[in-house]
C-alpha cells in the first residue's frame, strides 16, 4: 500500500521543515522527487540524503511567486521525467499582526507566495498532469477555518488555498486530476525554533510549551505526522478522494473550547 512507484513528485518548500519530510517519505515510497526551493543548501541536502538511501531525486531552485521561473523549471521536469505525477504546493511564509499592523508591502508578499505561488505552480503542471493523470495536494492551515490572534494576512491567503482547492478539484475531476488540501495546526518545524529565538530570547523553551499547550492534544505534530497524511492524499489509495480539507491539529477546532 501507498506505493509511489513509477510517480514523479514536485514539491514546493522541500528544503526544510515539512516539505522536507514529505520528500523524503515520498521517496522512501517509489516516487521520483524534485524539490523546488529558494534555499540551495536546504533543497541540494534534501536531495542528497535521498539519494544516499537509493532514491532518485533533483533540486531546482524556483522562485514560485513567478509565474515565468516556475514554467521553466515544470518545463524541464516533464522534459526530465516525462511526466508530473503529483504536485505538492508547501511553500508558504508567515506573517505576525492584524489587519491594523499589516502593511501592503506585507500583503503582498503573503499573497505573492502563498497564493501566487500555489497558482503558478498549479497551472504550469496541470497541462502535463492531463495527459496521465495526477494528484495535486495544497498546504493550508487551521488559520483558514478558525481566528486565530495577529495572523490577519497568513488567514486569509490560506483561505484562498482551500478556495483553489475546492475550484481546481472540481474543474479536473473528469480528467482524472484530484486536487486536496492539508490544514495542520502548530507543526514543531527550525520555523518555530527560529521564530522562539528571535522574539523571545531566553524564554524559548517556556514559550515552546505555551505553544504546544494551545493543541488539546499536548503538543505540537511532527513534519512526519504531516507527511504521512500528503502519502494517502498522493497515493492511490486515496483515488476517490477530491476537494477535501484535512484537518491534521491534535483536535484544535473541533476540541479547543
Amino acid at each position: 500500500m501507498f506505493s509511489l512507484s513509477h510517480k514523479t513528485a514536485v514539491i514546493t518548500g522541500g528544503g526544510s521543515g515539512i516539505g522536507k519530510a514529505i520528500a523524503l517519505l515520498f521517496a522512501r515510497q517509489g516516487a521520483d522527487v524534485y524539490v523546488l526551493d529558494m534555499d540551495e543548501t536546504g533543497g541540494t541536502s534534501v536531495c542528497r540524503e535521498i539519494i544516499e538511501k537509493g532514491g532518485i531525486a533533483a533540486y531546482r531552485k524556483c522562485n514560485v511567486s513567478s509565474g515565468s521561473d516556475v514554467k521553466a523549471v515544470m518545463d524541464d521536469i516533464n522534459r526530465m521525467a516525462g511526466k508530473i505525477s503529483i504536485l505538492v504546493n508547501n511553500a508558504g511564509i508567515a506573517h505576525i499582526g492584524n489587519i491594523e499592523t499589516t502593511s501592503e508591502t506585507d500583503l503582498t508578499r503573503l499573497m505573492d507566495v502563498n497564493i501566487k505561488g500555489v497558482f503558478n505552480c498549479t497551472q504550469s503542471a496541470i497541462p502535463y498532469m492531463k495527459q496521465h493523470g495526477g494528484a495535486i495536494l495544497n498546504m493550508a492551515s487551521i488559520a483558514s477555518s478558525v481566528g486565530i490572534p495577529d495572523r490577519f494576512a497568513y488567514s486569509m491567503t490560506k483561505g484562498a488555498v482551500v478556495g483553489m482547492t475546492l475550484s481546481i478539484a472540481k474543474d479536473y475531476l473528469t480528467q482524472n486530476i484530484r486536487c486536496n488540501c492539508i490544514s495542520p495546526a502548530r507543526v514543531h518545524t527550525p520555523f518555530v525554533d527560529g521564530f522562539l529565538a528571535k522574539n523571545y530570547p531566553g524564554k524559548e523553551a517556556e514559550m515552546f510549551e505555551q505553544l504546544s499547550k494551545t493543541q488539546p492534544i499536548g503538543r505540537m505534530a511532527t513534519p512526519e505526522e504531516i507527511a504521512a497524511l500528503a502519502l494517502y492524499l498522493c497515493s492511490d489509495e486515496a483515488a476517490f478522494v477530491s476537494g477535501c480539507d484535512y484537518p491534521i491539529d491534535g483536535g484544535f477546532i473541533t476540541l479547543n473550547n
